[in-house]
């Protein structure tokens, strides 16, 4: 990264304007085959679909969320899909994947709506647990009203729906000093490698030609970090995407290859989340600020191979997501991260010093978006990097191996300790429009540890935590 500071859906003959989401919360039973016990479960799922919800039709939608089963699995890796017809077929339909004691194992059933049962068959789901198709269980799963009814009303949003493919388009106009990024990083599950795919193209100050160029790296779980340039070569425009050298990044696909193709990569890419504006919207229509980073979709999965040395990487719904990056060079002096947090959970930060005489001397301008059931938090990004009145700015300490970000915005506040060790860190030069240069430290296997807490009565209690171990990207970049 350099900083200067399809999902699925239904054929329809248009993307519609609104889409739907919310949060449901179930809890009940399992009892899995051979055993002569039942063990409370409880599944947390964030629902969203392209469309308005047709209650005298079919919609389909994605789920994501976290499963825990007592004495058994604590699985935050749930992904799947519902099938929501109340009326046309009479039946919501929940088929979800997650792992479970190192299996990977799927849920499926169904609420039968009828209108003799009209609140039992709303909120009570029969279920079968499989594993390659085979039972290994059954249970019940119940919608708690007393508890969860208000929770679900108000938790419903239509956002607008944004085609993320839209954002590979590039930016750049043919102006002096610019520069413009595609890059994406990924975690490999079956075997703990990160991979980090870097495209670039820079336009020179002095209006001499654009070159395209970038390099491609991989941090093997076991082995030292691998890494080769491709470019740089001449910028030959193209309607959406990067294309340099037999290099390629287009909506749905990453290919290309570097150091005589000692290095080689195939990947199929799909959206599983809505995009992410990590600064301000604004700021990456109208290039006002120094630089803007954004990701077209939130969060991704990752098929295909990577080669590097002669040895395959294969990748199999892998967790990633790709970022887009406009402006004019690197900052003074910034850190990065973007860390999956499972359940659908995602958090993106950008702590950045700008190069512009006037604002270097400024502390890290941060800007922190949180992505949870749905929800994006800080609610308009301007408020982690510029609090209510210059009050209340979330702050960054900027360090190697560990860099901090704390801050509150309302009711909640945030911790992030982000720890990149040396042996899993990459260093790499980037050169700006002006020809000047900066000095990028990146992981693809960072660690990362984040508390979310809210203000209640009687002081401060934790919401969430998570613990990312190897799992985190991270960079920190300096002059």
């Amino acid at each position: 990264m350099n900083t200067g500071s399809s999902t699925h859906a239904t054929a329809h003959s248009g993307p519609p304007a609104r889409g739907t989401v919310f949060s449901e919360t179930m809890v009940g039973t399992l009892r899995l085959d051979g055993e002569d016990r039942t063990r409370r479960t409880r599944l947390d799922l964030t629902v969203s679909a392209d469309r308005v919800l047709r209650l005298l039709g079919t919609t389909e939608a994605r789920a994501t969320g976290r499963i825990r089963v007592a004495g058994w699995a604590d699985a935050p890796d749930v992904e799947g899909e519902l099938e929501i017809s109340p009326l046309a077929r009479r039946r919501i339909r929940y088929r979800v994947d997650f792992t479970a004691d190192g299996r990977r194992l799927t849920l499926d059933g169904w609420k039968s709506v009828t209108p003799r049962r009209p609140v039992t068959s709303m909120t009570v789901l029969p279920y079968t647990l499989l594993e390659d198709g085979v039972r290994i269980g059954t249970g019940t799963l119940r919608f708690p009203l007393a508890t969860q009814l208000l929770p679900f009303l108000a938790g419903f949003r239509f956002p607008r729906r944004e085609d993320g493919a839209e954002f590979l388009r590039p930016r750049w106009r043919g102006e002096p000093g610019r520069t413009e990024v595609w890059y994406t990083t990924v975690s490999d599950p079956a075997t703990g490698a990160g991979l980090w795919l870097h495209h670039e193209l820079t336009a020179p100050d002095d209006g001499s030609e654009p070159y395209a160029h970038g390099w491609a790296a991989v941090f093997p779980k076991d082995g030292p970090v691998r890494h080769a340039r491709f470019g740089p070569t001449g910028w030959r425009p193209r309607e959406t995407g990067f294309g340099a050298d037999g290099v390629e990044v287009r909506p749905g696909r990453l290919s290309g290859s570097a150091d005589g193709g000692a290095l080689r990569w195939d990947l199929a890419e799909q959206p599983t989340d809505g995009p992410l504006f990590t600064f301000p919207r604004w700021a990456w229509r109208r290039p006002l600020l120094p630089a803007a980073q954004m990701l077209p979709a939130a969060r991704a999965r990752y098929d295909g191979t990577f080669t590097h040395d002669g040895e395959t990487l294969t990748l199999s719904a892998a967790p990633g997501a790709s970022a887009r990056i406009y402006g004019h060079g690197n900052a003074r002096r910034w850190a990065w991260l973007h860390a999956d947090l499972g359940g659908g959970d995602v958090l993106e930060i950008v702590a950045a010093v700008s190069m512009r005489p006037g604002l270097r001397r400024l502390p890290p301008l941060v800007f922190l978006r949180l992505r949870r059931h749905g929800r994006t938090w800080p609610r308009r990004a301007e408020r982690s990097a510029a609090g209510w009145a210059g009050g209340g700015r979330f702050r960054a300490d900027i360090a190697l191996p560990t860099w901090t970000v704390v801050g509150r915005s309302g009711l909640r506040r945030v911790r992030v300790e982000v720890t990149q060790p040396a042996d899993r860190t990459l260093s790499l030069d980037y050169t700006d429009p002006d020809g000047r240069h900066a000095t990028c430290r990146n992981s693809e296997r960072a660690d990362a540890h984040v508390l979310l807490e809210r203000r209640r009565f009687g002081g401060w209690r934790t919401e969430a935590e998570w613990t990312l171990d190897g799992t985190a990207h991270a960079e920190v970049g300096t002059r």
